[in-house]
């Protein structure tokens, strides 16, 4: 296999429990326990190394056989990569396997939801003197697609090229921040956000064709431009959240318009959005003012929650998939926090509860708090995936993505 540790952890949930028996109260103390276990021993954490900065990360949500997260590389000087990071839970070992990516720097990743080896990254590319963001579609080797491969030892030093399926051409739409896969669609609907323009794709012919199927324009005074956006897993995959500036605003995607606007939604440029997985109008925020926020997208006036844990800006945010009181942020501060906001949580997953649904005195009964664990770590470019998130930091320790998966603690760089 490729690089690879094993590595022998055993420990007592109960022993780490403040005498709680709620699932979401073991799996947080689970990890503060091993997070304090790391920064005692970092020194013998397990070292995959990467001799580049990354900040573009995304778990492969479309493989349900395995742990598996995705790594997009950074360097002016040497081809870039994408380092594919695999957890084997019941050995405790990981795996890193690397593919080409010579296309340019990478500043955003993200896998089909419905094929595991189809991938998209947005990347940095000179023309006609001028730096562009581009977005293209790749496939992976076709021995990836079964998930059996065996990686040779040397897979860093003689790494295979992934295979150009389609470029999304943005040329008369400027820079791409980011590319949105349709949550819980087939693979063939994308929507790229480009300057201040939304573009929805329909990729046709096994992904190597990409055709614009509807756009809308951000319109405003001065130079406008999307900095983030989330897809809505809700209402039918109709809806997207986009970031510009301070503000969070709403797409209707069938009619391609604003279905509402936070004005000033944090202080600071807003640099990241996640809907709660199992609550649909609800949606958290980041920002450089260094606060996370909640919203009922219906009651937009005030933001149900602000927490204002970090002391620096904001990168990144991402709920739990299936325990949407649990909520992962990573910041600039050498920080990721894990926050239990049980107050603004839902059913497990799969029961959408409204808050209409709710009486007063039921929603009074909610205990408002929240547990947080914070990691700061002293070693430089560092994956990380703990029961359930992956973070990881460059060499200035800047914590600039967090993604969930499912795994147990483990570490490489």
């Amino acid at each position: 296999m490729g690089s690879k540790h094993t590595n022998e952890l055993t420990y007592d949930a109960q022993q780490c429990s403040p005498g709680s028996s709620s699932q979401a109260f073991s799996v947080v103390n689970v990890l503060c326990f091993l997070v304090f276990w790391l920064c005692i021993i970092n020194a013998w954490a397990v070292v995959l190394s990467a001799c580049f900065q990354a900040r573009a990360l995304t778990a492969q949500t479309a493989e349900t056989d395995a742990i598996r997260f995705l790594v997009g590389t950074q360097s002016l000087k040497f081809d870039n990569q994408i380092h594919i990071i695999d957890f084997d839970d019941e050995n405790n070992m990981i795996n890193k396997s690397v593919l080409l990516h010579d296309a340019g720097e990478i500043w955003h990743i993200s896998g089909s939801p419905a094929d595991k080896a189809v991938l998209t990254t947005c990347y940095s590319k000179t023309s006609e003197s001028r730096v562009l963001t581009c977005a293209a579609v790749w496939r992976m080797p076709p021995e990836w697609e079964s998930g059996n491969h065996e990686s040779p030892d040397d897979s860093s030093n003689n790494p295979q090229t992934l295979e150009l399926l389609c470029h999304l051409d943005n040329t008369a739409h400027g820079s791409v921040a980011c590319v949105l896969w349709e949550p819980m669609g087939d693979g063939k609907r994308l929507i790229s956000l480009a300057e201040n323009h939304v573009l929805l794709w329909d990729l046709q012919e096994s992904s190597t064709k990409a055709k614009i199927s509807s756009t809308a324009t951000l319109e405003g005074k001065g130079q406008l431009k999307f900095t983030t956006g989330k897809w809505s897993p809700h209402h039918n995959s109709t809806q997207l959240a986009t970031a510009n500036d301070t503000a969070i605003r709403g797409w209707d995607l069938r009619s391609m318009s604003q279905i509402y606007c936070i004005e000033n939604a944090h202080g600071q440029l807003v640099r990241d959005l996640d809907f709660n997985p199992n609550k649909q109008y609800y949606l958290a925020s980041c920002g450089d003012d260094c606060k996370v926020k909640f919203w009922d997208v219906r009651h937009i006036n005030e933001p149900v929650k602000c927490l204002e844990e970090h002391s620096h800006w904001v990168w990144s945010v991402r709920y739990n998939h299936s325990h949407d009181q649990l909520l992962l942020t990573g910041s600039s501060d050498s920080r990721v926090i894990l926050s239990n906001m049980v107050s603004i949580s839902s059913e497990p997953f799969g029961h959408l509860v409204d808050d209409d649904d709710l009486s007063d005195n039921e929603e009074s009964q909610q205990e408002d708090k929240y547990t947080s664990l914070s990691v700061s770590l002293t070693f430089c470019l560092s994956f990380i995936a703990t029961s359930d998130f992956i973070y990881k930091c460059n060499e200035m320790h800047l914590f600039f993505s967090v993604e969930f998966s499912t795994g147990h603690f483990i570490t490489f760089q």
